[in-house]
């Protein structure tokens, strides 16, 4: 896996929202050797408090991960996107293929998904109606790209809160 910016900069920003919306964030803890792994991805911004998340973006118990060879799975999958692109929905496709049924739905509070819209054409979306525990910029436009070029859209201001990064340019505000 590659590390470049936009990736690490998303990474620090999901989270930095975890610790300061978890009601006892000394409990949070980020490990490399658990028995569960959940899996956000790096352009999600969590608002409320993690612990309330049982069935999460996507939980895995990491024995049965292992014993299953699920990560071989995906990696094959992602080989054959590679050569020759056979989806174009980020790393969700190879997760769908691989675990086939044994996926369940999650509350859309916890994925406020799609909030990326459609940067080509520039257009935004809007929150789901209901509580938010969950931000989710899936899609082409990423919150931080789009205040950085100072085109943002009225979700993208939830994301800046949580930006460590700060970019040099100056602000709407400003």
């Amino acid at each position: 896996m590659t590390l470049d910016a936009n990736y690490l900069r998303g990474t620090m920003a999901a989270v930095l929202s975890i610790l300061q919306h978890t009601s006892c964030p000394e409990s949070v803890t980020f490990h490399f050797l658990v028995r569960r792994v959940i899996y956000l991805d790096s352009d999600i911004v969590v608002v409320d408090d993690i612990r309330h998340l049982c069935t999460g973006v996507m939980v895995m118990d990491v024995e049965m991960w292992r014993s299953g060879g699920y990560t071989k799975m995906v990696e094959d999958w992602m080989g054959v996107q590679k050569q020759k692109r056979i989806y174009h929905l980020g790393s969700l496709p190879p997760f769908l293929l691989v675990l086939a049924g044994n996926i369940k739905a999650v509350d859309h509070r916890w994925n406020q998904h799609g909030l990326g819209g459609d940067n080509i054409e520039g257009k935004c979306r809007s929150l789901h109606p209901g509580p938010i525990s969950l931000l989710h910029w899936s899609g082409k436009g990423k919150p931080w790209l789009r205040l950085d070029s100072r085109k943002p859209c009225a979700v993208d201001y939830l994301w800046a809160p949580y930006d460590l990064y700060k970019s040099s340019s100056p602000s709407l505000e400003e």
